[in-house]
């Protein structure tokens, strides 16, 4: 039987007049880091992973709003307003410094974090994203619109073209088909009848896109050791898209999982969280990932 994961910590952060959940997990007096979601995630999609970051760390976890247990509203949501609900969270569970994971859409939240608030980072770790304007990840994002706002038999192909999209050939060959279906179904039943909140959550990322080049002076000045690990097999971002970051970021690192697609953290967590401690450990670009990581 698999242990019961329960926070020692959690709540809703009563803010803007919305409700944002968050969880700290852990002892409370180590460092600690924080696990952003991915934009169809929540907190309990880390659950399984929790063990291998507890034994050494504190966890924070939350969601976004439109997912998991905070505010679904259907009004306009802003990234570098999540960013700021983190230090919020911090605040509340007395935490100055953290270690920061995003991975794809949370990664937009983690470089905004590091922009306006990087005094409270010890390291940035960034999984699956971009910083720049990139024509076919525009178009990406238009035919996920139209999915979301189309009706619920349309819907349900994009369940199945998403999970095509984001996984890496060993790992999706790997699935039994019912695990598949279940969790493809799992996907349905949360969000068929919150597609706004993909709606919003996806159009956030027009201002955040809209204000790059404004911004882009805050991203050069991210001091924060800030380490990339990619899916060699990503067709999410293309490698070619997430490589401009270290053009952009100064103290930067790539590191690169063979044969994974986009979601790296669940196809070969044992790397993916193995290289994150030690980078953890060393607060620093110069540490030796596990072995069958390039980078």
């Amino acid at each position: 039987m698999k242990e019961e994961i329960t926070p020692l910590r959690s709540g809703h952060l009563e803010v803007d007049g919305f409700r944002i959940w968050w969880e700290f997990h852990g002892t409370g007096d180590r460092e600690c880091c924080c696990l952003l979601n991915g934009v169809a995630m929540n907190t309990k999609a880390w659950y399984g992973f929790l063990p291998r970051l507890t034994d050494r760390y504190d966890v924070i976890l939350y969601d976004f709003l439109g997912q998991g247990e905070s505010s679904t509203d259907d009004v306009p949501y802003l990234i570098p307003e999540f960013a700021r609900y983190l230090t919020l969270i911090m605040d509340e569970v007395g935490v100055e410094k953290l270690h920061l994971m995003g991975i794809s859409y949370g990664g937009f939240i983690g470089l905004d974090f590091a922009r306006l608030y990087q005094d409270r980072l010890h390291t940035l770790t960034l999984s699956g994203i971009l910083l720049s304007h990139e024509k076919l990840f525009e178009l990406y994002q238009e035919i996920s619109l139209r999915f979301y706002r189309s009706t619920e038999e349309v819907f349900e192909i994009y369940t199945q073209y998403m999970y095509e999209k984001i996984f890496g050939e060993a790992f999706a060959a790997a699935i039994p088909p019912e695990s598949f279906e279940a969790m493809r179904q799992r996907f349905y039943d949360r969000y068929i009848d919150l597609r706004h909140c993909l709606i919003r959550l996806t159009e956030a990322q027009d201002p955040f896109f809209g204000a790059l080049e404004a911004n882009m002076p805050g991203y050069r000045a991210i001091e924060t050791p800030t380490v990339l690990i990619a899916g060699s097999q990503d067709r999410a971002i293309p490698l070619w898209q997430q490589k401009r970051i270290l053009d952009i970021v100064p103290h930067s690192r790539w590191l690169e999982i063979p044969g994974a697609g986009h979601v790296v953290y669940l196809e070969n967590p044992a790397l993916f969280f193995g290289s994150l401690e030690r980078f953890f450990e060393a607060k620093s670009l110069d540490f030796s990932p596990l072995a069958g990581v390039v980078g």
